[in-house]
This record gives C-alpha cells, structure tokens and sequence, in this order.
C-alpha cells in the first residue's frame, strides 16, 4: 500500500464536532445527526464529507489510550464561512503535506489500514506526523461504513523526519 503524497492549501469545513475517545464508540451518532442536516450548509464544494480528527498537542503514539480525548468532526468542504447553519461549527484543515492512503473494506477493517500505516509503511518512510488534522474524504466511492466494496482516503499529515 503506496501512498501518494499530495499538498493541500487551507480547507474550510462546516459540520458538527464532538470531544470523544475511541473506547466511546459515538462516531455513528455524530455522523447520523450530521447527515440529517448537512443539505442546510450553503456554499458547498463538491459532495464528499469529511470525518476529521484533531487530536492533542504533542501527542504521540505511546501516550494515545482508548480513552485518550480528541475532537471527531463530520463535516463538508466550503467556499466560505458566510452562513453557518445553527449549531454546526467552522474550521480550517491547515494547509500542508499529506499522504494519502486508500482503505477498501468495511469500517471494522479500518483498524487494520491504520495499523499498517502507522506501524509499518511511516517508521520506513522519509516522514513523520505532522501536528496537524488527520482527516478521511468520504467520496463517490464510499458506499457506507458496512459495504466491503466502501473506499476513503485517510489523509495523514506528514513532514519530513528531521
């Protein structure tokens, strides 16, 4: 599993967040309450949702727990910040170097995809986590968290090891 490695200028979001864990297990509640109201979020581009992650400062891979806190966003790209529906949130994915990886599978073999990346494919790279959004662009070819033909890009903020 190759990722291409892609740079990005700032990305304007709207969606709704939570501060959660991942013992929690509530990402199906955020996203069912999102998608009830995303068509009230004007000045949309493209139709693909994000499901970002913005995890603590400092953090490393030692220190995350199951119940280590973070904030889960499902949310949708816009052109502008001109409307913000009631109750939804605005942020900005911060410009920077990514490497996008592709998971093909049901949600539950996520973990295996992440495991590969973060174990395996970024302690061989040139790169290491960037402090920064670590996001999935749910696209055209997301069939829903179930469907073993679903793909999203998992977008893993790097920059070169020093």
């Amino acid at each position: 599993m190759t990722p291409k490695i892609v740079d990005i200028e700032d990305r304007k979001i709207i969606g709704v967040c939570l501060t959660t864990t991942f013992s929690a297990n509530d990402t199906s509640v955020l996203w069912r309450n999102f998608m009830a109201r995303h068509k009230e979020v004007s000045n949309r581009i493209g139709s693909h949702f994000y499901s970002l992650q913005k995890y603590p400062l400092d953090i490393n891979v030692e220190k995350f727990t199951p119940k280590t806190e973070f904030e889960r966003w499902a949310a949708v790209e816009v052109s502008s910040f001109d409307s913000v529906p009631h109750e939804m949130q605005k942020s900005v994915i911060e410009a920077g170097t990514h490497a996008v990886f592709i998971h093909k599978g049901p949600g539950a073999q996520f973990a295996e995809t992440f495991n590969y990346i973060h174990t395996i494919w970024l302690p061989n790279s040139i790169y290491e986590i960037d402090d920064r959004s670590h996001f999935e662009l749910l696209g055209d070819t997301y069939y829903g968290p179930n469907n073993p033909e679903s793909e999203e890009e998992i977008w893993l903020p790097i920059k070169k090891k020093a």
